[in-house]
Parts: C-alpha cells; structure tokens; sequence
C-alpha cells in the first residue's frame, strides 16, 4: 500500500518554500507523556526499543497527539554501540554506564564493526513497521556523533567537563583518530541502514561537541565529520546536524556536506544568517519556556518564528529536548500555533 506522507518537513530541509512552517521537537516522545511514564514501569529503555510495535507505538504518539509534521526514530544514541563490543547499560538516574571504557589504542582495536540486519534487527523493523502502516509524516533517523558516543566510552559514563576524552584526545592522537575512524564506519553503516528500512531524514546528534573549541573541532572532529557525512550523501535523505551549547560551531556544520543546521536556544536564527549560514535551519526555542503560561510562549515562539520565515528553508524546533515536566497540551496548541500563525504570515 502507497502511504500519502505529509512532505512539508522535508520540503523545508532541501530550502524549498512551504505553505506552512513544519515541526517536531526533539524528545517529543517519552517522559513528557503519561502514556510513556506507564510503559516505563513495567520496561526499561532498551526493552522498549526491542520491542518493535512497542517502540513504533512510542514513536508514532506525539504524531497522533501533536500533530507534528516528523517523527523521529525512539531509541538512544547508545543502540548500536553493544554491536561493536562496547558494554553498555542505561542506569536509572545516571544515564548510559560503560564496564569497559576505551583508554589505549589497544581498547580502539579491539572493537568491532557493526552488521545491522543481525546486530539490530529490531531498530530496522521498527522502522519498517512505522513507514510502511503507521506513519502519515516523515521518519527521522538518527545517531549519535563519534565525539559524543567517545565522550561516554572513555568517561565510562555522564561527564560534566570531558576532562579524560579531551586528555586522551591531545595526548594520543594516534588512537583518537583510530576510534574516530572506528565509530565514524558504524555510524555510516548504521545510519545507511535506517534509510534503506524507510527513513526519510537522518538527525546526527553531537549532544556534547560544545566541550571544544573552534580550532580543536578542526583539527580532532571536523574531517571525521566531512566524511560521515559525504557518504550519507548518498542515500539522498535530508541530513540533519545538531549540538547543544555549540553554537560557537555553528558555522563548522554550515561547511559540511549537509543539509539543515539545527540551532539551540543561545543562537538567534537572525544571527545566525548574518554570520554566513545559508543552509535550512532547524530551532530553537528555549524548552524552559514551555514551563510558562501561554501569553510568554507565544510571544517567543512568534518572535522565532518571525525570523526563521524571512528566506525558505525552516523547521521549527526547540533549542534542545522536551523536559519530562512539559505538559502534552501545551505541545498541542504550540504545533497548531505554529502552523496557523506561519500560514498566515507565508499565504
């Protein structure tokens, strides 16, 4: 059966003018949701997601609840990693664990390369499942980058500084680019086989790539980065970039070979194309506002909005995830303020 898939977010990404601005929040399934909350008492994170109509459920929920114009993939930017021999556990409270942390060229060579249709055949059928009978808008698939995924595996865990990645980083430099290189083919491999399972746009999040500066990103991430992402040029999908506290990047992402920059909440979008970004943008409203009454939410979200439909090429997001505290109905009535209040102003 041919589905009719709702286009627009897709539009937006490849810089084409659109009827309405399309959106979708990062996080928009999960702890937000009553619905998500119930399931999490009886599964845990890594049940859930290889479960594949139980993970397809999660996904497809703030489609039918918000009715935003993308979903995205529900899962972690941990999946794929036990696949190349990482030990990995999501703790309650704390976030992802690593047992066996890389510290030597010798922890790099031993991992491995990841198979997805015998590795994480659940994630594959999942999105088979959602893009073939669920879904009546876009699919994000996604990964994490290989500085935020090396973060966690030589931190061992959560790190507030990054202090052992960046020490590994300066000072073997020879086993920093073995593990780039190592985690750079998983996540092309990875990411090729989300789109031939039917995703329709791919989100690379660098969740902690702020932690360097300008110059350290040339020279330890950004050629890594160059080739993830001209090989996933290839399967023809919207290409998504997006990092928190990273806006002093921002025009790193913009020399990529990708499609959208997504902007967090500390770089106005009209600042950000006065500094040379030209690609589609995706941002950037501060998630804390959704805790305000609805007068300051949409005075902000008009203001953002106002900037982001001056050229083609916008999708309307938040400047990072949706906070467990958010409640459904006020993302109802932000996706149907968006859309209504962008159709106006772009007819």
């Amino acid at each position: 059966m041919v589905r009719n898939i709702n286009d627009t977010f897709i539009k937006a990404c490849r810089g084409e003018k659109t009827d309405y601005v399309p959106v979708w929040y990062m996080r928009q399934a999960g702890r937000s949701q009553p619905e998500y909350r119930k399931l999490k008492e009886k599964y845990s994170l890594f049940e859930i997601t290889h479960q594949p109509e139980l993970c397809a459920y999660v996904t497809k929920l703030p489609v039918d609840q918000y009715n935003v114009d993308a979903a995205i993939l529900y899962k972690d930017i941990m999946s794929p990693l036990p696949a190349i021999g990482v030990d990995v556990d999501i703790k309650s409270g704390i976030g992802p664990v690593i047992s066996n942390p890389v510290r030597s060229l010798q922890d790099v060579e031993k991992l491995g390369e990841i198979h997805p249709e015998q590795d994480v055949p659940y994630v594959l059928e999942t999105i088979r499942l959602l893009t073939t009978e669920m879904l009546d808008v876009p699919l994000i698939g996604f990964a994490g980058a290989p500085f935020t995924l090396a973060s966690y595996m030589v931190e061992g865990g959560p790190s507030r500084n990054y202090n052992k990645t960046k020490a590994f980083m300066y000072a073997e430099p020879k086993a920093w680019f073995a593990l780039m290189e190592k985690l750079a083919d998983m996540t092309i491999t990875y990411v090729k086989s989300q789109v031939q399972a039917g995703a329709k746009a791919v989100q690379i999040f660098d969740s902690w790539v702020g932690a360097l500066n300008v110059a350290d990103y040339r020279v330890y991430i950004k050629p890594t980065m160059e080739r993830i992402f001209a090989e996933l040029r290839a399967t023809n999908v919207p290409l998504i970039m997006f990092g928190v506290g990273a806006s002093h990047l921002a025009n790193e992402w913009n020399d990529l070979p990708l499609d959208v920059v997504g902007l967090d909440w500390r770089l106005p979008i009209e600042e950000a194309r006065a500094r040379g970004i030209q690609k589609a943008v995706q941002g950037n409203l501060e998630p804390a506002i959704l805790l305000c009454p609805w007068d300051v939410i949409e005075e902000r979200v008009k203001a953002i909005l106002d900037q982001g439909m001056k050229q083609p090429g916008y999708v309307f997001n938040l400047g990072h995830g949706v906070f467990p505290e958010v409640k459904p109905e006020t993302l109802q009535r932000l996706t149907k303020f968006v859309h209504e209040y962008s159709k106006l102003q772009l007819s």
